[in-house]
């Protein structure tokens, strides 16, 4: 224990085993299966019918007798929640490509390829098991990698994997992020108010003046960003969520004080507070230590990026908080008396096959193929074998695959509609269970050359 250091009791046994939780890579796909089992479990249980009713319970705004954005939970979850998903996403999307993996064209043009190739293939084998059905809207089901559930594999097999690796599938599913995101603006949204849509665009707008003209708090953003952007998206018939990702590349990347200035202003201000009067007898501050420790906030708050402030404080949010209820709310799948009828039919297949094989073509086969021909190195530290596990693990689409599902079926009747969902999320569950175990094998039997520093 560090001298000069006390850890109470609600420390040591509480708080700082739930943050060593917290913080592990791990721990976020743990809990989101977690959730996913015990919809599971509910939706097979004697509580099946208060399971499936208690999302269908509307909530909205009641004022002078009008009710407004009167919404069933499920649809909060949806488009209320997951904004917040997304707005994650966004942020993740736009530090790699201003300062991670995706800036560097040379680095990012294999895992742009792979992922594109990991969208196409998925879309086009489920389009040929459901070509000319009314369930052929789905095709855009398969094509989503669960980053969360995918780098969790990774993971779990500690220091057997290069670091470059773990670079690649984070790079691949950033941009396959990207591409559902567009996926969901271009193919599944419902008619357009376009005077809603125009008047978030607007603000979009004014976001971005702002960000030039050097406004940097975040509550300024959120503020304009729920009010002027996500609820017209949310009015528009345009998917809120891609409210979320415009606000969030409106943020800004950059910071007040470099590192170099932030490093002697520090070191001024440790000496200022080790020379500061001290109160000898009392285990308070002074006035001079406290002023010293308030510069000391002020300034390592201005050495940070909005942007990256934001995405460090709202991750653990998302990851234990959104994912799980969003997994609560949607993967609650009710197995049907014929369940060999169910996971046979064309849309379980075109899932699964589209997942599965989709991805091994899609981001193996198409990695391969622009390696030999040259377009694209090989990461270094990895070998074919890699990228084909890589594939496998690809092919775990959960959370953004159900998040389709709810906006790929349309009709023509509600049954078909929730048929329809159930096919696809068996399709989800077992492609993403068979292809999790695949890969995470094969990655396994690889041995490392030389001991991996992480």
């Amino acid at each position: 224990m560090e001298e000069g250091v006390k850890f109470t009791p609600a420390d040591k046994y509480i708080i700082n085993p739930v943050n060593s939780f917290i913080s592990k890579s791990t721990t976020g796909g743990i809990v989101l299966f977690v959730a996913a089992l015990i919809a599971i479990i509910l939706a097979n249980s004697p509580l099946a019918e208060w399971y499936h009713n208690i999302w269908e319970h509307k909530i909205g705004l009641y004022f002078d007798g009008q009710t407004y954005l009167n919404y069933s939970i499920h649809h909060w979850v949806n488009d209320g929640l997951m904004a917040v998903f997304f707005f994650v996403v966004g942020l993740e999307l736009k530090r790699e490509l201003i300062g991670g993996e995706l800036s560097n064209p040379k680095n990012a043009m294999l895992p742009i390829i792979a992922a594109v190739g990991g969208m196409v293939v998925p879309a086009l084998i489920y389009t040929f098991f459901n070509y000319g059905t009314e369930s052929a809207h789905g095709w855009g089901i398969p094509m989503a990698t669960d980053i969360a559930f995918a780098l969790g594999v990774l993971y779990l097999l500690g220091d057997r994997i290069p670091l470059s690796l773990k670079v690649f599938l984070t790079a691949l599913a950033i941009v396959d992020d990207l591409g559902a995101v567009m996926v969901i603006a271009i193919f599944y949204t419902a008619e357009i108010d376009y005077f809603m849509l125009f008047t978030g665009l607007g603000f979009v707008v004014f976001l971005f003046l702002s960000k030039a003209f050097g406004i940097r708090n975040t509550i300024y953003y959120a503020i304009i960003g729920i009010f002027g952007v996500w609820l017209p998206f949310l009015l528009s018939g345009v998917h809120a969520t891609i409210a979320s990702v415009l606000v969030a590349f409106m943020i800004p990347s950059d910071s007040k004080i470099n590192e170099n200035a932030y490093v002697e202003r520090i070191k001024l201000f440790l000496n200022q507070f080790r020379y500061a009067d001290q109160n000898q007898k009392v285990p308070t501050l002074t006035s001079d230590q406290l002023h010293v420790l308030e510069d000391i906030r002020i300034t390592t708050k201005d050495a940070m990026t909005p942007l990256q402030r934001l995405e460090h404080r709202m991750h653990p949010f998302v990851s234990f908080v959104i994912m799980p209820i969003f997994a609560l709310a949607n993967a609650g799948v009710t197995f049907s008396n014929d369940i060999l009828a169910e996971t046979t039919s064309n849309v379980t297949l075109g899932v699964a096959f589209g997942l599965i094989i989709g991805k091994i073509l899609g981001v193996f086969g198409v990695s391969m193929a622009v390696i030999k021909l040259k377009i694209a190195n090989m990461p270094e530290g990895l070998t074919p074998k890699h990228l084909f596990g890589v594939g496998f693990l690809a092919a775990i689409g959960f959370t953004m695959s159900l998040f389709v599902t709810n906006l790929a079926f349309t009709g023509p009747t509600p049954e078909l509609v929730a048929e329809h969902q159930l096919q696809a999320k068996l399709g989800i569950f077992m492609a993403s269970l068979v292809a999790g175990l695949i890969g995470f094998f094969i990655l396994k039997t690889i041995k490392p050359k030389t001991p991996i520093t992480q």
